[in-house]
């Protein structure tokens, strides 16, 4: 089976087409919405779709086949991620109409999450609360998270049963996940992708207290706020700059603001990552992916640097971030084939 997947992330979309039993798509481009649906019309044997779908809110535990309710109810949950949710549509409906043949699946980034135990998915809030609008900590990066979750084992040799590992997806996006035996049992974002780690333009968690006092006292309206916190903060707002790489080379040229961004940085990733390992009762092995986690040393160094009484005798990996293949592999599931591609190699760090 080919098979087209397609990532509408916040500010990219990315497709890739993989054919059963191989790594290396056949194709791939980064491209604009607007481009969709001429590029994948124009595309040969397209045998299914996988789609990646932010938010599967409590409704979808796992990846489903897309028909005309699944549909209804994906729109549904779009308050749930205003900023992902609607982009994630859009080019669902984008490739149907051009591909309206091949068979559609829903991969969502909150599924690997469902596992969580109640006392990691509970909000400490009104019972009605939490039950009449679905308040919990879903998660996010689900897709990166389970093929960490794939990958380490078979790279290392042993059995998922036997492995605690935290994975450290370090994007644009950031997020920690607590891994036992190959199922979420922790994990940074919550309700939203907001809370968490400090990122490149969003805040990660904030005292809700101060975002109280920030509405009541200084007339900012709420969107103001989310707008801030989604796209004014995190690095950019302690630097001036989202990008890390910026980020390191001010701070190695002592540029204050720049070595507060990658202490604070850092600081939120070690706290993290010393959580995770709580939630695991220990860690054999820490997986590095994303494009920070990828391809800084240094951020990598510093973060275990830090975590030397957790780390003794754990294995440190950097992983390509490969959501296509993993995406890929649940299309195949859900409608039954075999031939799921394997996982690639990785760098010890």
């Amino acid at each position: 089976m080919r098979v087209l997947t397609v990532n509408a992330g916040s500010s990219s979309l990315k497709l890739s087409l993989l054919d059963a039993g191989s790594d290396e798509p056949a194709w791939s481009a980064e491209i604009e919405p607007q481009q969709l649906e001429p590029t994948v019309a124009a595309l040969e044997r397209i045998d299914a779709v996988g789609h990646r779908i932010v938010h599967g809110g409590e409704l979808f535990r796992d990846a489903v086949r897309l028909d005309a309710d699944v549909r209804r109810a994906l729109d549904e949950l779009s308050g749930l991620a205003p900023l992902h949710q609607p982009k994630s549509l859009a080019a669902l409906d984008a490739v149907c109409a051009a591909l309206p043949e091949a068979p559609a699946v829903a991969c969502f980034d909150t599924a690997f999450h469902a596992s969580l135990p109640a006392a990691a998915a509970t909000y400490a809030l009104p019972q009605a609360w939490r039950e009449r609008w679905g308040i919990r900590r879903y998660g996010f990066h689900g897709l990166s998270h389970a093929w960490i979750a794939r990958c380490v084992p078979e790279l290392l040799g042993r059995s998922s049963k036997e492995l605690g590992i935290v994975s450290c997806h370090l994007g644009a996006g950031a997020s920690l996940c607590a891994i036992s035996e190959g199922r979420s049992v922790d994990t940074t974002m919550g309700f939203t992708p907001l809370e968490g780690l400090v990122m490149a333009t969003r805040s990660g968690s904030v005292d809700p207290g101060l975002l109280l006092w920030l509405l009541e006292r200084t007339g900012l309206a709420e969107r103001e706020l989310a707008e801030a916190l989604e796209h004014e903060s995190g690095l950019l707002g302690l630097s001036g700059t989202a990008d890390m790489r910026a980020v390191l080379e001010r701070a190695a040229a002592g540029d204050r603001r720049a070595e507060l961004a990658r202490d604070v940085y850092i600081h939120r990733l070690r706290t993290g990552i010393a959580a995770m390992a709580a939630s695991l009762g220990g860690v054999d092995a820490l997986a590095f992916t994303g494009g920070v986690g990828e391809r800084s040393a240094e951020v990598r160094e510093r973060a275990v640097e830090g975590l030397g009484f957790l780390m003794r005798g754990a294995e440190v990996l950097v992983l390509p971030t490969r959501e296509d293949l993993e995406i890929a592999r649940q299309v195949r599931e859900v409608l039954g084939t075999a031939g799921a591609s394997g996982a690639p190699g990785a760098a010890h760090s």
